[in-house]
């Protein structure tokens, strides 16, 4: 079980101020967290292989190529936008 001191002593690590009861019942429900991680370091994992991400997704880089764009001139992609304002093309706001 964790101390009363060993708890000031994090929580003075994480710049958290407690007080005198608080580190009293710190003291018990971190000890209890870290029963319960303990009691995890009992499974056998042996033969599981470990994992970054449940989903097994996985990054997709490709290399940046630069292309032109076949009918690319000026008016062709101002043409594009939906909407223009005075002189401007409108876009939706980003927030």
């Amino acid at each position: 079980m964790l101390s009363k001191d060993e708890v000031k002593k994090i929580a003075n690590l994480a710049r958290i101020e407690i007080s005198e009861e608080e580190a009293d019942k710190y003291s018990t429900e971190l000890s209890d967290i870290l029963g319960f991680v303990e009691k995890l370091n009992e499974a056998d994992t042996e033969g599981v292989e470990p994992i970054a991400h449940i989903t097994g997704a996985k990054n997709v880089i490709r290399e940046d190529k630069v292309v032109e764009y076949s009918d690319g001139t000026k008016e062709n992609i101002i043409n594009n936008f939906p909407e223009k304002k005075d002189r401007f093309d409108k876009v939706k706001a980003v927030f």
